[in-house]
């Protein structure tokens, strides 16, 4: 009997961007880590691409690319992120399907997947068909192939989305094993029931579709699944390795492919070491002959189905009730608030249709001028949404122009079709999934409404926003001090909209604290310094500018005046509009220079209210990273004058710090406050230092350990971690130089005995790869009795121990 397992894993995180900035905005809800992208990436995708295989001593004996040998797909928008932030990490994930496609027999590993996550039986054929074109063109830019397979999101399932996918070309996609109906033999008459997960998940499915198309499924085993998921299978790679292997029916039919289907955020990100457990399971099935590893593309080919299948329409892997989770009250949630309803669901996605249905008619209506076929346009936007380059904007506008189009035109065209991209984005199915109307993926498909909404305000000069927000105001929260979804919108879409006079605030402040160059790219607006005036009084500083403002996305570009007050502390006022004349510029910068230089701030405010009205800007309307930043350079100025009186005070009362010590007296509260913070420093000072001071590190620690005070392990995790990352850089640009070796070994055997919580895997990577490409040269050469090989050898070693790296 032919034995053939496919694991298959589903890579994807809603898209997190902020709609206006096209960035991922600090969430401090994924602390350490600057948001839930960065912190998955570093607990689960960034891990498979370079798993640890350990020896019986826990030493790394080799480190492997999981994806090279199971199945996946990653979301497009996840993969456009990290296209952007790890670029190294992308590559690893296409490396790794050309790496299959050599063990399977020219079948890849990766599928495809609808665009943004739309539960695709709850969209309209358009959205449907835009969601696969998209997701097939994001596909083959970023992997060089066209896709033999398409994961359907949340594997929502019904047979017009098949037939769409069918007619593109895909082959196959993956289904829950409830989702199917009845089966039966090719050639046979009789249907047999299959609800109930009763379908056999080790063979292929046929499915026949209206149109005469075809579809192949296949169902996978849904308790394995489940015990990967959510139960203990992933504590121990072996014994994942052998349940799959005891799914083998003896005398069943041949062959047979035992495959699991979950998120691949499994493995690492819910269960840590995931990774590892994955990478050990794939090497225990191979090295022991308990299976043939394969992907569906190759099964498919060399084994065809011979069972047909009929699927439940509107059924999903993650609501026993079809899909009904995004649209009603169907009782199916995190498990996290048992007693908050989801009442909300319904009159969300009611207020989202409503919204889609108008945002069709002003696209259809403007458009219709514009664009030879606009919804044909639609379906080829991508090729702008993978490649803004103006070269390729102005080929697309070209070729889908109804007339060559004037510059207000092409403006004009982008925003009405990035108002369509963002009327799909607000159909990201996370929106729905979780309990609150006002949690994070809810506020995020609300606030691609709001961008959407803004872009038809622009366009067309319809406000669809009032009547959006009384259709939201059906839709209760499960908070009392949220109440319903118009407040949702009020509190966290309202406040994060940017308009190119918020743009030219946000540099404005930053321009205070911060030197600029005169051409600076701020998240997706290019902007260009016409005029720029700061002045500063102590802590009091006063920024007058002129910019040109220019979107990278609509190609929309004004000149903006602005003027920040900035008085201390986190007192600041700010205010921006449309440039108001060369003449009017220069007298109003002279009269603001003027009455600052004299301390008359009251006058100043006088003279902005009258030139820019009535509105402004305070540092809380900053985009959020930037108010992290500016704050943090105040908190600094602060924080160094506070550690200066501490140090001071710390060395006023050091001997009754030891009398107090010897008498095992604990010091009281505050000075301990006090001696903690001084000792931390010394830590972080020794560590930071150009020649590392490990006796000082060791001494400062020791301090803290004797007076029961805390160690800051964090913050110095954090400073280790950069610290050696800049090391191993340095040694994998000169792996024969002693020098960097050395430093590497004694800072982390410094901090061996300090308890804290390193991230060495970069450091692991390096060194194995170093390792692997001189140390057989340095044997050679040690053996000989080198005695310069001889150190390094010995260097090596030690570096080995303290990354638990095995380097013989």
């Amino acid at each position: 009997m032919e034995r053939f397992v496919c694991l298959h894993g589903h890579f994807y995180q809603p898209p997190r961007e902020n709609p206006w900035l096209e960035e991922v905005e600090m969430q401090d809800s994924a602390y350490p880590y600057h948001d839930w992208n960065e912190r998955i990436n570093a607990e689960c995708y960034a891990p498979n691409a370079a798993s640890r295989i350990l020896d019986g001593e826990r030493r790394i004996i080799d480190i492997v690319n999981n994806y090279a040998k199971i199945s996946f797909n990653f979301g497009p928008t996840l993969l456009a992120w990290m296209e952007r932030k790890v670029p190294d990490l992308l590559q690893a994930v296409v490396e790794a399907d050309k790496t299959s496609r050599e063990l399977y027999g020219g079948h890849g590993a990766a599928l495809a997947q609808a665009f943004n996550h739309m539960i695709m039986p709850l969209a309209t054929r358009a959205d449907k068909r835009t969601q696969i074109l998209w997701g097939l063109e994001d596909f083959e830019h970023r992997f060089g192939r066209r896709p033999e397979g398409m994961w359907l999101p949340e594997t929502a399932v019904d047979l017009e989305s098949l037939d769409l996918m069918a007619e593109q070309g895909i082959g196959f996609t993956i289904l829950a094993p409830r989702q199917a109906r009845r089966t039966r033999r090719m050639g046979d008459k009789r249907w047999r029931d299959a609800s109930g997960e009763k379908i056999d998940p080790k063979l292929p499915y046929l499915c026949r579709l209206p149109s005469g198309r075809t579809m192949s499924l296949f169902f996978y085993d849904g308790p394995i699944s489940r015990d990967v998921a959510f139960g203990g299978l992933l504590k121990n790679g072996e014994s994942f390795a052998r349940r799959l292997a005891g799914a083998f029916v003896e005398d069943g039919p041949a062959p047979q492919l035992v495959h699991v289907a979950t998120d691949g955020e499994t493995y690492g990100h819910h269960h840590r070491f995931g990774d590892m457990a994955l990478a050990y399971c794939l090497y225990v099935l191979e090295s022991q002959g308990l299976a043939k590893l394969s992907v569906y593309g190759q099964f498919l080919e060399q084994h065809p189905p011979q069972h047909e299948v009929e699927i439940f329409e509107n059924s999903s892997w993650s609501c026993v009730h079809g899909v009904e989770r995004w649209r009603s009250d169907c009782g199916c949630q995190s498990g996290l608030h048992p007693g908050w309803h989801q009442k909300w669901r319904a009159p969300l996605r009611s207020a989202l249709d409503w919204l889609r249905d108008n945002l069709a008619r002003i696209y259809e209506s403007k458009a219709g001028s514009l664009l030879r076929e606009p919804w044909a346009a639609r379906d080829d936007y991508v090729q702008v949404i993978l490649d803004r380059t103006s070269a390729n904007v102005d080929r697309f506008l070209e070729a889908h122009g109804a007339a060559p189009l004037s510059a207000e035109d092409r403006i004009q065209a982008l925003k009405l079709l990035e108002m369509q991209r963002h009327a799909m984005l607000m159909y990201t199915s996370c929106g729905w999934f979780f309990d609150e109307i006002s949690g994070l993926e809810t506020v995020q498909i609300l606030q691609y409404a709001g961008r959407a909404i803004q872009l038809a305000r622009e366009t067309s000069g319809f406000d669809l926003e009032e009547a959006f927000l009384e259709l939201l105001q059906r839709a209760p929260s499960n908070l009392s001090e949220i109440g319903t979804g118009r407040k949702v919108y009020e509190l966290f879409v309202k406040p994060a909209e940017v308009d190119m006079a918020r743009v030219a605030v946000h540099y404005g402040v930053s321009s205070a604290f911060t030197e600029y160059p005169a051409k600076l790219r701020v998240y997706n607006f290019d902007i260009e310094r016409q005029d720029f005036m700061l002045r500063e009084t102590g802590r009091q500083r006063l920024a007058v500018g002129r910019l040109k403002v220019r979107s990278t996305i609509t190609r929309q570009e004004d000149e903006v005046s602005y003027f920040v007050l900035y008085l201390g502390e986190h007192q600041l006022v700010a205010a921006a509009r449309e440039f108001m004349g060369q003449g009017a510029y220069e007298a109003m910068k002279a009269r603001v220079k003027d009455s600052f230089e004299r301390g008359d701030i009251a006058d100043i405010t006088r003279i902005i209210e009258q030139e820019f009205g009535r509105e402004s800007y305070s540092l809380w309307h900053l985009f959020r990273d930037e108010q992290r930043r500016i704050l943090g350079l105040i908190f600094d100025s602060s924080i160094k004058e506070v550690n200066q009186a501490f140090r001071l005070l710390y060395d006023q009362q050091a001997a009754l710090i030891q009398a107090g010590e010897k008498l095992r007296m604990p010091l009281p509260r505050q000075l301990a406050v006090v001696v903690e913070s001084v000792l931390n420093q010394d830590v972080l000072d020794a560590l930071r230092g150009e020649m590392l001071d490990a006796a000082n590190v060791r001494r400062a620690a020791d301090d803290l350990r004797r007076l029961s005070l805390t160690l800051d392990k964090p913050t110095l995790g954090f400073v280790v971690n950069q610290r050696v990352e800049h090391l191993m850089n340095s040694l994998a640009g000169r792996p024969d130089d002693p020098s960097v070796l050395g430093k590497a070994v004694e800072l982390l055997e410094a901090v061996s005995d300090l308890g804290l919580d390193l991230n060495l895997w970069r450091a692991q990577n390096l060194l194995f790869s170093i390792g692997r490409e001189i140390l057989p040269g340095l044997k050679t050469r040690a053996d000989q009795n080198d005695r310069q090989a001889q150190t390094l050898m010995a260097l090596f070693g030690r570096l080995g121990d303290s990354l638990q790296v095995r380097m013989a």
